[in-house]
Formats: structure tokens, sequence, C-alpha cells
């Protein structure tokens, strides 16, 4: 009997001393950490820790460690372990102040608390002028950025039924994270685009006769001729009369993006002569596809012309333009506020004089 009962008493006993051991260990983290908190000056340096995809948690620990982050890497593998959280931590790139106490540095890292990458899609920008936008960040290829905006399979899985995603990259500021990728970044923009498109405007384009793309087209060509919100509905009504007379549209942004991406800024006579699908000195009728990414200002003007009989319009040399209705009117604007014997000034507007007959 007395064997049983001494077992009892080992087992207890070793029970005890494992509580306490327990509850010594668990005392022991918490001074750790509050001495941390505490006690450890927070220097006021920033400082950057990159945790790769694959990484585990003692490579991270050991990068916190180097970099000042925290002060004893075992004890935070030894928190993470207790936490459950050994497996939780996420890639990306984070930014910490030295000293920050551990419990934070793990939450952030768990949760996923991420520096972000501005992205700035300006009305207006084709695809060069985004890609050039987002090689400023130095984490994503612009060279693999353009080739999916070119890409007939990638286009195809985005839903929109053009050689190219000009057009459908809405302009706006996004956030990215070191991480995501060019793909992305495209589906990002487009989606935007497919917000912004409304079945208010899928309505109207239907009333108006045209497809989603043409009118897409349309503000694109609109956002380039001009800045000024009360003119957009103007130029759009040009477009619009232009097209119903079957007169060529003879815009210059629309020869320059022909020439794209070899563009040099100098538009000349010989440009013009150029032919290429989006000279509409050479070809009648729209381009076959946007020429820049149009804001929401610029697809509302392509939906809703202004009821005026302009046809042609000629840059003032301000940002606005002078706006007639016969082609007399015209070349006297075209004396008064362009150079002799020189073209409107490209990308501010201006439709060229158009022939010797450009009336019908």
């Amino acid at each position: 009997m007395r064997k049983p009962k001494l077992l009892f008493w080992l087992v207890l006993l070793s029970l005890l001393v494992s509580l306490v051991l327990i509850g010594l260990g668990a005392l022991y983290i918490k001074v750790k950490i509050s001495n941390r908190s505490s006690g450890q000056v927070c220097s006021a340096e920033t400082v950057t820790v990159i945790v790769n995809p694959g990484e585990g948690l003692a490579a991270v620990a050991r990068k916190l460690k180097d970099q000042g982050v925290i002060g004893d890497e075992r004890l935070f593998i030894l928190i993470a372990k207790l936490r459950g959280d050994d497996t939780r931590v996420r890639k990306g790139e984070y930014q910490f102040m030295k000293g920050t106490p551990m419990r934070e540095v793990l939450q952030s890292l768990i949760l996923g608390r991420q520096k972000y990458y501005k992205l700035k899609a300006v009305e207006g920008f084709n695809i060069w002028q985004i890609a050039e936008q987002i090689d400023l960040n130095r984490i994503w290829s612009p060279q693999h950025f353009l080739a999916l905006c070119q890409d007939p399979v990638f286009i195809r899985q985005l839903g929109i039924p053009a050689d190219s995603l000009e057009g459908y990259l809405f302009p706006d500021t996004y956030q990215f994270l070191r991480f995501d990728r060019e793909e992305l970044i495209i589906k990002t923009m487009v989606r935007r685009f497919e917000e912004s498109w409304t079945p208010e405007f899928e309505g109207r384009a239907r009333e108006l006769g045209m497809s989603r793309h043409q009118i897409v087209t349309i503000a694109s060509i609109i956002e380039k001729e001009t800045g000024f919100g009360d003119e957009r509905s103007l130029v759009s009504a040009v477009i619009y009369n232009r097209l119903k007379k079957n007169m060529g549209l003879y815009m210059d942004p629309t020869v320059i993006y022909g020439l794209m991406p070899n563009f040099d800024g100098n538009l000349t006579r010989s440009d013009l002569e150029k032919w290429t699908p989006y000279n509409t000195y050479k070809n009648l009728g729209l381009p076959p596809g946007p020429i820049c990414n149009p804001g929401d200002d610029s697809l509302r003007a392509a939906l809703w012309p202004a009821s005026v009989p302009y046809l042609y319009f000629v840059a003032k040399g301000d940002g606005s333009h002078f706006f007639s209705s016969h082609y007399a009117d015209h070349l006297k604007a075209v004396e008064q506020f362009q150079r002799p014997g020189q073209p409107p000034e490209p990308e501010s507007g201006g439709t060229a004089a158009p022939g010797p007959n450009p009336e019908p």
C-alpha cells in the first residue's frame, strides 16, 4: 500500500515542480519583455526589414537583431512559438523604429503592416508614361508592364475587347506592396475602370450607337486635346460633328500616338504625312483605339457632347481654344493664335487646317 501512495506523491510533486518552472519561465519572459520595452531607449532611426517569400522565422529574427529592431532573437523566436505565431509571419517590406517592443514587431509581421508604394497615374497618361511612373519605385519592371499591356492572352483574360490596354488603366493614385506583381497592378487599374463604367454610361453609349471602345477612344482624344473642364464637351462635339459629316478628325495627339514610343516631343509637318493607323490626317473616322487613359470627366464628355455646330478649334496659347463652325473663321483664328506656317501646338489641342476642301 505504501508504494502506490509514494508514487502518488512523487507524481504530484513532479506536477507542482513543472507548474512552478512554467510559471517562472513565463515570469522571466514577461520581465525580459518589460525590460526591452521600458529599459531600452528607442532610437529615432527607422530601418527597413524585408521578409522574402518562404523565409523562416529564424532568418527574420536575425535580420531584426542585425538591424537593431530587437535585442534578443532567441527570445523573439520563443515568444512567437509560445503564441503560435512562428509560421504566420507575412512576406513583405516593413519599417520599424530601432528598439520597438517585440510584441509590436511580431504583431506587425503577422498582420502584414507593410510599406506601401504609390503609383500615380494622371489623367491623359499613356501606357509608356505609366511605365515610367512604375520604374520610379525601382521594384517593378516597366518592360514587363508594357509587355502585359500588349499581350493578347492577358488582355483577353481581363475581358477587354482590344489589342492593347491603352484607355483601360483608370487614372488614380494607387498603393501597392513590394511583392505585388505587375499583373496585380494592371488588374487593379482595369478593375477601377470597370467600376467607373456605370450602367448609365453603358446605356448612353447605346443611345449614341457607339461601343464602349469607341467612347473610350473619343474620351482619350478629348483628354489629350484640352485640360479645361468647360471645353471637354465642346471638343467632343467637334469630334461627333466631323464624324457625322465624314470629315477627317485631323487631330495632332492621334498622330503623336502613332509615333510612340519613339516620338521626340517635336511634331513636324513630315510627321503629319507619315501613315500610321492613328494618323487622323490620313485616315477617316476614329483611330483604332484610345491614345491615352482618360478620366471620368472626359468619359462623360464623350458620352454627352455639347449641342453646338463647331467643326474646328485652335489653341490660343494659354491652354484654352477658339472654336468655330466655318473654315474661314478657323483660318482667321489660326493666323491670330498660331505662328504662320506652323501647325497647332501638339498635345495642347488644335485641329489643323484640314486640306483644301474641309467642309462637304
